[in-house]
């Protein structure tokens, strides 16, 4: 039986407010001690109440402390929020007595370096990383390795690096691949490119990719599953790879991936045949 467990909440939404005091009701029924400030040391679980943008708020930390994370989704597009809230009080209960399934992710280390090879800043990502140009910037060159080989060198608005969990967000929208969770890759793909023969590519999860955007001379940032980031200077190396180990979710066992798809994409259902 879990005894503390952490809670998120989605700011400004009324929908999540009332969702969450009925998450606390439930969980203070079952004697679990549970708290919106943060992730406590002796926490042993995270319920987040909003969509996939308040999960990936609380998801670095609790990768970083190996905790399940469920979510329960409070009105948005929901990829990873995956639990309905008709079903909440069944996945609270599987969640305290430990009776729940893991959906483990891949999760990217995204460490910037300035020229003289000090780093700046280091990062978790579960969904992308980033590199894009302000709002009134020109196009960006982008210099891009992978596994120590010269890759190329993008020219367009940027490039985002992705997991297979992130290939429904940012990726889709830039005509990116969608790819199963449990595929353990990476995603280069090109923000609105200069040129067409610019295409998404996938490679190995065990890759090391390095991106250095050429002469700097004006606002490009680094951006973090949209929670975090960095503006990038002259001569910054990004180095992406992958962290060891793996963001635990709990699953619902009302729907797998598929299901998901069919109902955040507005896919068609198959017709049975007679």
């Amino acid at each position: 039986m879990l005894k503390r467990i952490s809670l998120t909440v989605k700011h400004d939404s009324e929908q999540a407010e009332e969702i969450a005091r009925k998450v606390e009701a439930f969980l203070r029924l079952h004697e679990v001690d549970v708290s919106r400030n943060g992730i406590r040391p002796d926490d042993e679980a995270v319920v987040v109440v909003g969509g996939d943008g308040t999960l990936l708020h609380v998801a670095a930390k609790a990768f970083e402390r190996d905790l399940p994370l469920l979510g329960i989704n409070a009105g948005g597009l929901g990829f990873l929020t995956e639990v309905h809230t008709d079903e909440m009080d069944e996945a609270l209960e599987r969640l305290v007595t430990g009776s729940f399934e893991l959906d483990k992710r891949m999760v990217l280390a995204v460490s910037v370096q300035d020229e003289k090879g000090g780093v700046v800043r280091q990062y978790t990502a579960l969904n992308e990383a980033v590199i894009t140009k302000g709002a009134l910037s020109k196009i960006i060159r982008i210099n891009t390795w992978a596994d120590g080989s010269f890759l190329t060198t993008y020219r367009g608005d940027g490039l985002i690096i992705s997991t297979a969990t992130g290939s429904t967000g940012y990726n889709l929208s830039a005509g990116g691949p969608i790819i199963h969770p449990k595929i353990e890759v990476m995603v280069l793909t090109p923000i609105c490119p200069f040129a067409l023969s610019a295409r998404p590519l996938i490679l190995s999860g065990s890759s090391t990719i390095k991106v250095e955007v050429q002469d700097i001379q004006q606002e490009v940032c680094l951006d973090i599953d949209g929670q975090t980031g960095i503006e990038l200077q002259k001569g910054y190396v990004i180095t992406v790879s992958r962290q060891k180990g793996y963001l635990k979710l709990v699953k619902s066992p009302h729907r797998d991936y598929f299901t998901i798809l069919r109902e955040k994409l507005g896919w068609t259902r198959a017709i049975p045949i007679p």
